[in-house]
């Protein structure tokens, strides 16, 4: 029982490191565009990431990491060997301002300390429930974010009002009508956005359409935008962490299986991010709010509405998605929308290869931290 406090302790010191070192997913472009003040970015951002605790009830994203090892492949101590290596990645990536993805980090720290105790025949290589859904992710949730953000932009910077307000209505519409959300706040959620939209533009419209009123009006968006990727952000991230401590809880026989998750945890996970979030991340701010593009206000809606939209369709999925891909995906895609030399692609391509190493260097990291726990505590 000693073991798994200290690991729930860890983990939840990890989810704290993941809210500072992925601060600058949710307030990145808000502080860049100057709507808001790092201070105020910061406390808006940690506001949302605890309300996303009474949206995201079901849980699917952490079930899915809790399920990354077979049930009965893994104990404590790969837990434990899991937890420290993620701690370790996520520091060092951080001092440096690497935005690479915390929630990977976490996986891959899981995954290679079980390979190290039971082999790769312990790891669920499900693209449903397991991690190939997570390495499926890895590609997929940096395009979607950025075809999202650049058909968002070329909607937005259009110049015929009524064409602009008749695409929004009729995407919004299919949308609602044509997919199956699995939570009632998803479905209401996109109606409001889209009505937030129409009615903002209208009433740009009616009083005219100056370049600082227009300006002025996406600033008072990108409060809702950013608020949105927030949610997002939170209700994704801190699942991944509940999916540990839910691990560990099952390894130790104190529950029976996921569904079992008492609710302090959740709660506890959620606390722990937004203060993170409270802390900052300045390094990885500056990374991914001016150096991969310079963002203006419109620029910093569509980026932040297409990732918001990215995270809410993959925890819809259970899907274990990197904010940090799907953010950088969105704000590539609105600078693409410019002109592709807009894009600082030196960079992206050195973020890339963060992603790509993320999964395998954290694990090896884990895998050794593992082998080392089983020299110290003589286990066989």
């Amino acid at each position: 029982m000693v073991l798994l406090v200290i690991i729930i302790i860890l983990a939840v010191i990890f989810d704290y490191i993941n809210g500072f070192h992925d601060a600058a997913n949710s307030i990145a472009t808000i502080v860049s565009t100057k709507v808001l003040t790092p201070f105020q970015a910061v406390i808006w951002a940690a506001f949302f990431n605890f309300m996303a605790f009474f949206i995201f009830r079901d849980h699917g994203v952490a079930d899915t990491v809790a399920k990354t090892v077979h049930q009965g492949s893994y104990d404590l101590y790969v837990v434990l060997a899991g937890v420290i290596a993620a701690i370790c990645w996520n520091l060092l990536t951080w001092w440096y301002g690497i935005p690479s993805s915390s929630s990977h980090t976490l996986i891959g720290g899981f995954a290679g300390a079980a390979v190290a105790h039971a082999g790769f025949s312990s790891i669920n290589w499900s693209f449903t429930n397991g991690i190939g859904i997570t390495f499926l992710y890895i590609i997929l949730a940096p395009i979607i974010g950025m075809i999202l953000s650049i058909f968002i932009t070329l909607v937005t910077i259009q110049r015929n009002f009524w064409l602009k307000i008749s695409i929004i209505i009729a995407v919004v519409s299919s949308c609602l009508i044509f997919i199956d959300f699995k939570k009632p706040f998803e479905f209401w959620g996109l109606m409001a956005l889209g009505i937030i939209f129409i009615v903002s533009y209208f009433i740009n419209y009616i009083k005219g359409e100056s370049a600082q009123r227009t300006a002025n009006m996406f600033k008072q968006l990108q409060l809702v935008s950013s608020a949105a990727l927030s949610l997002g952000h939170g209700g994704s991230d801190a699942q991944k962490v509940m999916g540990i401590i839910g691990a560990a809880m099952i390894a130790q026989n104190y529950i029976p299986d996921f569904a079992s998750l008492p609710d302090w945890v959740p709660l506890t996970c959620y606390t722990a991010i937004s203060l993170g979030t409270m802390s900052g991340g300045w390094k990885i701010v500056k990374t991914m709010g001016t150096r991969i593009t310079k963002v203006t206000p419109l620029e910093g809606v569509c980026a932040e509405t297409a990732g918001a939209i990215t995270l809410f369709t993959a925890a819809n999925m259970g899907a274990p998605v990197s904010t940090t891909h799907t953010i950088t995906g969105a704000i590539i895609g609105v600078g693409a929308t410019k002109r592709l030399s807009a894009v600082r692609w030196g960079l992206t391509l050195n973020l890339v290869w963060a992603w790509i190493l993320t999964i395998p260097v954290s694990g090896l990291l884990a895998a050794g931290i593992y082998t080392l726990i089983r020299i110290v505590f003589h286990l066989t």
